[in-house]
Protein backbone atom coordinates (compact mmCIF):
# COMPACT_ATOMS: atom_id res chain seq x y z
CA UNK A 1 0.00 0.00 0.00
CA UNK A 2 1.13 3.52 -1.01
CA UNK A 3 1.66 5.45 2.92
CA UNK A 4 1.28 8.89 0.43
CA UNK A 5 -2.24 8.01 -1.24
CA UNK A 6 -3.54 4.87 0.48
CA UNK A 7 -3.72 2.74 -2.74
CA UNK A 8 -3.30 -0.68 -3.15
CA UNK A 9 -3.86 -1.43 -6.44
CA UNK A 10 -0.33 0.32 -7.76
CA UNK A 11 2.35 -1.78 -9.00
CA UNK A 12 5.30 -2.53 -7.29
CA UNK A 13 8.36 -0.45 -7.68
CA UNK A 14 6.41 2.23 -9.82
CA UNK A 15 5.65 6.06 -8.41
CA UNK A 16 2.11 7.14 -8.25
CA UNK A 17 1.83 10.28 -9.15
CA UNK A 18 -0.26 12.11 -6.55
CA UNK A 19 -1.57 15.52 -5.51
CA UNK A 20 1.18 15.68 -3.17
CA UNK A 21 3.70 14.71 -5.58
CA UNK A 22 2.83 17.87 -8.00
CA UNK A 23 3.00 20.23 -5.55
CA UNK A 24 6.42 19.22 -4.57
CA UNK A 25 7.01 19.27 -8.66
CA UNK A 26 5.07 22.31 -9.52
CA UNK A 27 8.48 24.39 -10.72
CA UNK A 28 9.63 21.35 -12.23
CA UNK A 29 6.77 20.71 -14.12
CA UNK A 30 6.41 24.20 -15.37
CA UNK A 31 9.79 24.66 -16.19
CA UNK A 32 9.29 21.69 -18.49
CA UNK A 33 5.85 22.82 -19.65
CA UNK A 34 7.15 26.22 -20.97
CA UNK A 35 9.42 24.22 -23.08
CA UNK A 36 6.04 23.49 -25.75
CA UNK A 37 7.05 27.42 -26.90
CA UNK A 38 10.01 27.15 -29.80
CA UNK A 39 11.49 30.77 -27.87
CA UNK A 40 11.52 28.82 -24.81
CA UNK A 41 13.40 25.88 -26.09
CA UNK A 42 16.02 28.22 -27.69
CA UNK A 43 16.28 30.23 -24.73
CA UNK A 44 16.96 27.00 -22.97
CA UNK A 45 19.70 25.69 -25.12
CA UNK A 46 20.88 29.17 -25.53
CA UNK A 47 21.52 28.69 -22.08
CA UNK A 48 20.44 26.06 -19.57
CA UNK A 49 21.66 27.34 -16.49
CA UNK A 50 19.88 30.79 -17.21
CA UNK A 51 16.45 29.63 -18.01
CA UNK A 52 16.36 27.35 -15.60
CA UNK A 53 17.22 30.20 -13.04
CA UNK A 54 14.36 32.06 -14.30
CA UNK A 55 12.08 29.52 -13.52
CA UNK A 56 13.56 28.93 -9.81
CA UNK A 57 14.54 25.39 -10.19
CA UNK A 58 16.46 24.49 -6.97
CA UNK A 59 19.69 23.66 -7.18
CA UNK A 60 19.28 19.83 -6.91
CA UNK A 61 16.34 19.85 -9.91
CA UNK A 62 19.14 21.54 -12.14
CA UNK A 63 21.56 18.86 -11.39
CA UNK A 64 19.30 16.15 -12.04
CA UNK A 65 18.70 17.52 -15.57
CA UNK A 66 21.64 18.28 -16.38
CA UNK A 67 22.90 14.78 -15.02
CA UNK A 68 19.72 13.66 -16.95
CA UNK A 69 18.72 11.48 -14.35
CA UNK A 70 14.84 11.60 -15.16
CA UNK A 71 14.16 8.63 -12.69
CA UNK A 72 15.04 10.84 -9.85
CA UNK A 73 13.07 13.59 -11.15
CA UNK A 74 10.05 11.38 -11.28
CA UNK A 75 10.50 9.41 -7.84
CA UNK A 76 12.06 12.15 -6.01
CA UNK A 77 11.31 15.73 -7.51
CA UNK A 78 7.59 15.25 -8.58
CA UNK A 79 8.19 15.00 -11.93
CA UNK A 80 5.42 14.35 -14.39
CA UNK A 81 6.68 11.95 -16.90
CA UNK A 82 5.00 13.97 -19.33
CA UNK A 83 6.33 17.18 -18.55
CA UNK A 84 10.02 15.47 -18.29
CA UNK A 85 9.29 14.32 -22.06
CA UNK A 86 9.14 18.14 -23.07
CA UNK A 87 12.61 18.30 -21.51
CA UNK A 88 13.74 15.05 -22.92
CA UNK A 89 12.96 16.38 -26.64
CA UNK A 90 15.02 19.41 -26.66
CA UNK A 91 18.04 17.49 -24.86
CA UNK A 92 17.95 15.16 -27.47
CA UNK A 93 16.65 12.10 -24.57
CA UNK A 94 13.21 11.12 -26.11
CA UNK A 95 10.73 8.39 -25.05
CA UNK A 96 12.72 5.35 -24.88
CA UNK A 97 15.75 7.54 -23.23
CA UNK A 98 13.09 7.76 -20.32
CA UNK A 99 11.56 4.77 -20.12
CA UNK A 100 15.03 2.46 -20.32
CA UNK A 101 16.03 4.49 -17.53
CA UNK A 102 13.35 4.17 -15.46
CA UNK A 103 13.90 0.16 -15.86
CA UNK A 104 17.41 0.44 -15.57
CA UNK A 105 18.36 -0.56 -18.79
CA UNK A 106 20.78 0.94 -21.57
CA UNK A 107 18.28 1.95 -24.53
CA UNK A 108 19.76 -0.79 -26.71
CA UNK A 109 18.11 -3.39 -24.01
CA UNK A 110 14.65 -1.24 -23.59
CA UNK A 111 14.34 -0.99 -27.50
CA UNK A 112 15.17 -4.84 -27.73
CA UNK A 113 12.74 -5.74 -25.00
CA UNK A 114 9.71 -3.94 -27.20
CA UNK A 115 10.89 -5.90 -30.18
CA UNK A 116 11.46 -2.83 -32.40
CA UNK A 117 14.00 -0.87 -34.21
CA UNK A 118 16.27 2.01 -32.44
CA UNK A 119 15.33 5.18 -34.07
CA UNK A 120 17.75 7.81 -32.78
CA UNK A 121 16.16 11.38 -31.98
CA UNK A 122 17.35 13.89 -34.70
Amino acid sequence: MSKESGHTDHIPGTCIFTGQRSQQGLKLNRFAYSLHEAPNREAFKADPEAYMDQHGLSAWEKQKINDRDWKALVEEGGGSIYMLLKIGAVTGDGLTALGAQQRGETQEEFMNSRNVKLRQNK
